[in-house]
């Protein structure tokens, strides 16, 4: 009988239907690996300073949205100011919340880190949360201002700097939060101590994952020092998402990869703003306001890898890492 009525079914209704269930098998499928949206519903963010570094696109701009959405003043900390005002617009149109501030932050440039926290404590005394989301990578072989390998420099040593000079702020308004955008990929890192830099060899995606466990021991070592400061840091991995960090893969933005990769692959890939959920949660909910020194990933903490948990590395990084920043100086 259901072999007759196919027959009666013209062809084209058969192949559409066919693409319909497809189409919405792909939709139920990302809704799932992109995982549930942060509820938190009768959470506020009024009265609370933020800082969110690369908010013009991407996840960065899901996160500073959805802290002005709460009430927030959002700090969106960028290289691109044209983008970055771009970004500012948007969100101040869609929340109402005209408290959302553009200031130039090139983490390629201590000096110009230098500059927007000088910025910023002209303008606020206090600082509640600090998300340090941007980040590069992949890059082809480049240098930052001072020298450093690129992915290194932006993804550590910028947000490292940063950090730092803006503790007596979040020390002033405990309790407070820092969140470090890090990695998967932290898993395949080795911080190489004869190479740190990348000045004798250099490959790509091991300055990536490098520089993304470097951001887990940085995060765990900075736990360890704000012990009982009423700050807590903590680390998420947003997941596989879609934003423009990918930009430097040249295949992947090739005609090829937009036919053949991408159409299959969107299925299993976040969007920004689910990518951004966890790093929220982070900022946000009270059940996380006294952990710190975690690594997150989908609201739940979880597990490092081994170089990850080694408490002498992180020490002698920390140390190369003020030395290099000149934090002192």
């Amino acid at each position: 009988m259901l072999k007759n009525l196919s027959k009666k079914i013209p062809t084209p209704i058969l192949i559409g239907s066919a693409i319909a269930g497809a189409y919405g098998f792909a939709c139920l499928s990302k809704e799932f690996i992109g995982g549930p949206r942060y509820q938190g519903v009768d959470i506020t963010a009024e009265n609370k300073v933020v800082i969110v570094t690369g908010a013009n696109t991407g996840i960065g701009k899901e996160t500073a949205w959805e802290m002005a959405r709460r009430g927030a003043k959002v700090y969106l900390a960028c290289r691109d100011m044209n983008r970055c005002e771009q970004a500012r617009e948007e969100i101040v149109l869609d929340t109402k919340n005209k408290y959302v501030y553009c200031r130039e932050c090139d983490l390629a440039s201590l000096q110009s880190i230098r500059d927007f926290v000088k910025t910023f404590k002209s303008e606020q005394d206090r600082l509640d949360v600090l998300i340090n989301n941007a980040g590069v990578m992949n890059t082809p072989c480049s240098r930052t201002k001072e020298g450093f390998e690129m992915q290194l420099g932006v993804n550590h040593l910028g947000h490292f700097l940063l950090t730092n000079l803006l503790l007596d702020l979040l020390k002033k308004s405990a309790p407070s939060r820092i969140i470090n955008v890090s990695s998967l990929a932290h898993r395949r890192g080795h911080i190489n101590k004869e190479d740190l830099n990348s000045d004798k060899k250099y490959d790509g995606w091991g300055a990536y994952a490098q520089s993304k466990l470097a951001n887990i021991l940085f995060t765990k070592e900075l736990a360890k020092r704000l012990e009982g400061t009423g700050v807590t840091v903590n680390c998420v991995h947003p997941g596989l998402v879609d934003t423009e960090i990918i930009r430097h893969m040249s295949f992947f933005n090739s005609w090829l990869a937009k036919i053949f990769v991408k159409p299959f692959a969107w299925p299993f890939v976040k969007n920004p703003k689910q990518g951004a959920q966890t790093s929220i949660f982070l900022a946000l909910d009270g059940s996380v306001e006294k952990v710190t020194g975690k690594y997150f990933s989908n609201y739940k903490e979880d597990e490092v890898s081994e170089e990850a948990k080694d408490e002498g590395l992180a020490k002698w990084l920390w140390v190369v890492s003020e030395k290099w920043t000149r934090l002192y100086s």
